[in-house]
């Protein structure tokens, strides 16, 4: 396959806001070992996006400066160690950078393959809410089916995906929402039940809705003052996973209360995260969820594309707060 010299992507050169995200012409990288060159035909559009472009999120050591967590797209060139099989294969990918480019390396072992159930689009919307879902609310705060699960920003790509793995694994989910709008649009895309935290108090609503006995696990993108809240949603034994801390990097908690209640606090990021675990996430995912995917009953929930040229646009409707679902950049 004849792969051009250069392409176009969207790298800034310094911080800012999304004006700061303008096409640009760079290398085509070359695969080294156990990598692949992906022609990309979309990358979503993630929140940890929005803050490297603030300058507040670096990519980890060796990552590429260009945006972007996940593409979907077709294998054009391999590297070293990589089965030829894999050449002209459509595949997804979870990327520590380099997403929003006509061309992106991924490590074979990030890869899952694209099945006929899903657009290019809808695909380079799973990696990243994906795994990170997966490893968070399945793995760490342990939810299995019959347990009751507490998720906020219920109309995020995380909590649209969290509602969508719950709704496959039996798993009972509330989520949080900021209007009646969302409340209602959690509701349509499956969520057990939803409040609306701008005229709710979530933990009471919370206490109503089990009974009284709480949730086995959160899953936290706010942080700060909300930390102590969750605890007080949580039953005996139950997880809080902290994953971003949008509302606050810092908590006061209640030592005693997580003693005599036995609660796990944990938390965990996943773009540092080395290729040997990404790649035993999805072995895990090909086994356990994609063959959801390949019946077409995984999908992500898709709210707007935008062409590539137009990623400060779809910088400014992530910031804004109104999607819902995944946003994503086609090329």
């Amino acid at each position: 396959m004849n792969i051009p010299e250069t392409m176009q992507v969207i790298d800034p050169a310094q911080p800012g806001g999304p004006e700061v995200l303008v096409p640009v012409a760079r290398p085509v990288p070359r695969p080294a070992v156990g990598e692949v060159l992906i022609r990309v035909a979309a990358a979503g559009v993630n929140r940890p996006d929005v803050l490297q472009r603030k300058g507040m999120y670096p990519p980890p050591p060796g990552a590429s400066s260009i945006l972007g967590l996940e593409v979907a797209g077709e294998v054009v060139a391999l590297g070293a160690e990589v089965e030829r099989e894999y050449l002209g294969q459509p595949v997804c990918a979870l990327l520590a950078g380099g997403g929003y480019a006509e061309y992106a390396l991924a490590p074979i072992g990030q890869c899952l393959p694209v099945p006929e159930a899903l657009s290019m689009v809808e695909a380079a919307g799973l990696p990243e809410t994906l795994f990170t879902v997966w490893t968070n609310l399945f793995e760490r705060a342990f939810a299995s089916e019959g347990d009751t699960v507490l998720v906020h920003g219920g109309t995020s790509g995380i909590g649209t995906m969290a509602i969508t793995l719950c709704n496959l694994f039996g798993v009972t989910i509330i989520v949080t929402a900021g209007s009646d709008a969302k409340v209602a649009a959690a509701r349509a895309h499956g969520a057990d039940h939803a409040i609306n935290y701008t005229s709710e108090d979530f933990v009471e609503r919370v206490r109503e809705i089990t009974g009284g006995k709480g949730v086995a696990a959160v899953l936290d993108m706010v942080g700060g003052d909300y930390v102590p809240r969750n605890l007080a949603c949580l039953c005996d034994d139950g997880r809080h996973v902290s994953i971003a801390v949008q509302g606050g990097a810092t908590a006061t908690v209640p030592i005693f209360e997580i003693m005599r209640r036995r609660l796990t606090l944990t938390g965990s990021t996943l773009r540092g995260r080395d290729v040997q675990f990404k790649s035993m996430v999805a072995d895990e995912l090909a086994t356990t969820v994609w063959p959801h995917a390949e019946q077409g009953r995984l999908k992500p929930l898709l709210d707007r594309s935008y062409p590539l040229a137009e990623a400060a646009e779809a910088h400014r409707r992530m910031e804004a707060g109104d999607h819902m679902g995944k946003i994503v950049l086609t090329m």
